[in-house]
């Protein structure tokens, strides 16, 4: 396992700033937003995925996720959804899922992340919500496994897929391997979860880890780690107990006007746990 830190905490950056930025902050891994001002699929032609992946071999970093959650290129944080009632909409997600799978398979990444549905849209009921989001997910499938990548499915606050209890039913309708779950360990925390026992329970589904930290009311608001009310040892050390061999990614979003400190900060603080668990840090994949 490497550790990596998501580009989305550089927005004030362009993605090749961000990548040179994280290099030279000692992280081994990249994650890589999907999404203005940074990979949005249509900003990006042949010549240019060329030159990324080249920067990225340069640095000696490995994209640890493509993370296409958010999509303010053509709408916000978590709209268009799957599960919006309006077809045209959840077509615009499916689209955008379909081009980030194929930019992960050029660019040698093993998945890439996508909203749990979305916000519940006024009037919805949660069943037809899920079918929705079920059959969005079975029009990906078949690239998603003929590439081998991975679509990871992130709970969040909020939306229709917050806790174990939610995903656990919903994941089990799904028949195929192309789809899996992105542990974020800040956000089971705000569901109320104990993240270590939830990623015992989980831990079949996961494919790739976020990490951050939240305050002890629980709010959704990304935190430096070490900055919040967090029990980091306990989530690590049953991380290396599963053998766990997958990725993690720094993902610090809400610190944008100074990326380089809470990057810096949080590896200081992660470092000594990390390596009391059991890992390297700053281990090469």
């Amino acid at each position: 396992m490497i550790l990596g830190y998501s580009t989305n905490a550089f927005v004030k950056y362009t993605l090749f700033e961000a990548v040179e930025k994280i290099a030279a902050l000692g992280f081994r891994g990249v994650e890589i937003m999907a999404d203005r001002p940074h990979l949005f699929p249509d900003d990006f032609d042949d010549g240019d995925l060329d030159q990324l992946a080249e920067l990225l071999r340069a640095k000696g970093l490995k994209i640890t996720n493509i993370n296409s959650f958010t999509l303010f290129a053509v709408g916000d944080t978590y709209l268009p959804s799957w599960i919006e009632p309006d077809a045209d909409r959840r077509q615009i997600r499916i689209d955008h899922t379909l081009k980030c799978l194929k930019i992960a398979k050029r660019l040698g990444c093993a998945n890439i992340s996508v909203p749990p549905g979305g916000p519940l849209p006024e009037g919805m009921d949660r069943d037809k919500a899920i079918a929705l989001f079920l059959s969005g997910l079975e029009t990906v499938i078949p690239t998603a496994e003929t590439l081998g990548v991975k679509v990871l499915v992130e709970p969040e606050p909020d939306l229709l897929l917050e806790r174990t209890a939610e995903f656990l039913p919903f994941i089990q309708q799904v028949a195929s391997p192309a789809v899996g779950l992105n542990f974020d360990i800040g956000h089971f925390f705000c569901a109320g979860e104990d993240p270590a026992e939830a990623f015992k329970t989980l831990f079949q589904w996961i494919g790739h880890v976020h990490i951050e930290d939240i305050g002890p009311q629980r709010k959704h608001h990304h935190l430096i780690t070490g900055c919040g009310a967090i029990d980091f040892p306990p989530i690590l050390n049953t991380m290396k107990r599963l053998n766990y061999q997958g990725d993690m990614s720094l993902e610090l979003y809400t610190y944008a006007d100074q990326p380089d400190q809470a990057g810096r900060e949080s590896a200081a603080h992660l470092e000594p746990l990390f390596r009391a668990a059991g890992f390297d840090l700053m281990e090469r994949s």
